[in-house]
């Protein structure tokens, strides 16, 4: 049997690509399974479930390398839990060289195995320099005073006095949201500050 594993690691990401490899490679659209979970944790079901159905002498599919594991030794680990316990053929279509068909002598097992270890490691780093190239560049945002997160909600020009008459219990917490057109936590939120605000004032 063909399969074809795919795997992105948030649900906002787009499995084309790697949809488009499997048709491209005709495995059947029941065979290919498809993770789109967060690759913090590496909770993967379907590949579990794919693993269940494996058989001897199977074939799978996979983009690139990293769609096998989050680190260098996680795809390692799954590389040989494959070819060896569950003695399936894999290919990676990224790389010709991975691919378990070919050379399964004793030599072209070696070339196999080294390129493997190879590309796992770059794999891995890459994954590495990308988030430290985004912690540097969200760094040197925060320094040019660049804000992150959502924009905060604009109040309106008589927020002051709403806040004062919830205050003072002329009206209720939702009726003073609902006049400023906020959800009720941000409108709590928000008169908290002004009342800091305010406070910091009389005492100076």
């Amino acid at each position: 049997m063909i399969y074809g594993y795919v795997r992105v690691s948030t649900r906002e990401q787009n499995e084309g690509r790697q949809m488009l490899a499997m048709h491209q490679k005709e495995v059947p659209e029941e065979n290919i399974y498809i993770d789109r979970q967060s690759g913090k944790d590496f909770d993967r079901p379907m590949y579990n479930r794919m693993l269940r159905k494996l058989q001897e002498d199977d074939l799978i599919y996979v983009k690139s390398i990293d769609r096998l594991g989050r680190n260098y030794e996680e795809i390692l680990k799954q590389w040989q839990y494959l070819t060896k316990v569950k003695k399936v053929d894999i290919v990676v279509i990224d790389m010709e060289l991975l691919d378990t068909r070919r050379g399964k002598d004793l030599m072209g097992t070696f070339l196999s195995d080294i390129v493997l270890q190879v590309l796992s490691f770059v794999a891995e780093n890459e994954r590495k320099n990308i988030r430290e190239r985004q912690k540097e560049g969200i760094e040197a945002a925060k320094m040019r005073g660049v804000q992150f997160g959502r924009p905060r909600r604009d109040v309106p020009e008589d927020f002051i006095q709403i806040c004062c008459r919830w205050r003072n219990g002329q009206i209720l917490g939702k009726d003073a949201a609902k006049l400023c057109d906020m959800p009720l936590t941000t409108f709590y939120g928000r008169a908290r500050e002004q009342i800091e605000v305010l406070k910091r004032t009389w005492d100076y």
